[in-house]
């Protein structure tokens, strides 16, 4: 019997084993069993799951004959550019092959809901002129003194029914699961929209709102680091305190304010004529309204101060608590 064929035997009968174990099996180099598993793989024979060091194999399942639906053409393209499902094992499916995933998952006739889909989709849209989502109003009604002159939202974090928006499943599994590699997704997603803001309202500086909760990857730094923007950088820091209080483990408005307070320093000394403000979701505000505070309080900030947020909420802010 070939290596090749004791490999898939072996596999069969235990389900899932790493090199390591075959290699012990088949007494044989660890070399030669990565070499026929390379082979397996790239010949759809067997999956491969996980990263190194710790990376398994499994049996692959035989492809099932495809399934035809009746979608239009336009509703195919639509879903193929903005859908995203997230596994709970952590896979990511995208465009239609995620919605028929996330259909049946949730035992809903795919037809009818990508119709439902679309105008759902359009309803949002509806808040979206140019791209960007105008959240100033938000702010004007949440707070009794504004210090920001604009808000935009890239896209809301979730919306009815579907849940979860592409670019709010992608930001929080970037940011909870410290992936570099869906890191670098987002930042492609978003970078375009944030240089045509620099560009629209001549910004000359931009500042990252700091996380609160220490991470081995920081989601803010990290998307800092590969925007590359030309634009100076505003120094803002996060203030040490004895309890780590995280914003969304808030509920009042109130006592978001009072954390962004207490929480935030703008250490830039430097004067600019226009700021942009880029934080990850917005809830409520207050961390974005409260940095503006404090930039206006130092006069660092000739003219406008302009906010961005990757996701907002649609109405109120606890479905951010997520992120």
């Amino acid at each position: 019997m070939k290596t090749s064929e004791k490999i898939i035997k072996y596999i069969g009968k235990k389900g899932q084993t790493s090199g390591a174990e075959l290699s012990d099996y088949l007494e044989i180099t660890d070399r030669a069993v990565r070499k026929q598993l390379k082979f397996l793989v790239e010949n759809e024979v067997l999956k491969k799951e996980g990263r190194p060091p710790k990376v398994f194999y499994s049996l692959k399942e035989k492809k099932r004959a495809e399934e035809k639906y009746l979608i239009s053409e336009e509703t195919v393209l639509v879903v193929e550019n903005r859908f995203l499902a997230i596994t709970s094992a952590g896979e990511e499916k995208r465009g239609l092959k995620g919605f028929i995933y996330w259909c049946k998952k949730n035992n809903l006739p795919i037809e009818k809901t990508a119709r439902e889909y679309i105008k759902t989709l359009e309803k949002y849209d509806k808040y979206k002129k140019d791209g960007y989502i105008d959240g100033t109003d938000k702010f004007l009604k949440t707070f009794k003194d504004v210090f920001i002159d604009k808000v935009f939202y890239l896209d809301f974090y979730s919306i009815e029914r579907l849940g979860k928006t592409r670019l709010g499943q992608l930001l929080l599994y970037a940011k909870t699961s410290q992936n570099k590699k869906m890191i670098k997704w987002l930042v492609a997603e978003i970078k375009p929209k944030i240089e045509k803001l620099i560009k629209k309202f001549n910004i000359d500086g931009v500042g990252f709102i700091p996380p609160t909760v220490k991470r081995e990857v920081q989601l803010m730094k990290e998307i800092e680091k590969n925007l590359k923007l030309k634009t100076r950088i505003i120094k803002i820091s996060k203030i040490k305190t004895d309890v780590i209080v995280p914003q969304k483990t808030l509920s009042k408005v109130e006592d978001r304010i009072e954390n962004a307070q207490k929480t935030i320093a703008v250490e830039e000394g430097a004067v600019f004529s226009n700021i942009l403000l880029i934080d990850d979701a917005v809830g409520s505000g207050a961390t974005l309204n409260e940095t503006a505070r404090k930039i206006r309080q130092k006069k660092i900030c000739k003219n406008k101060i302009i906010g961005l947020a990757i996701t907002g909420s649609f109405k109120g802010f606890d479905v951010i608590s997520e992120v």
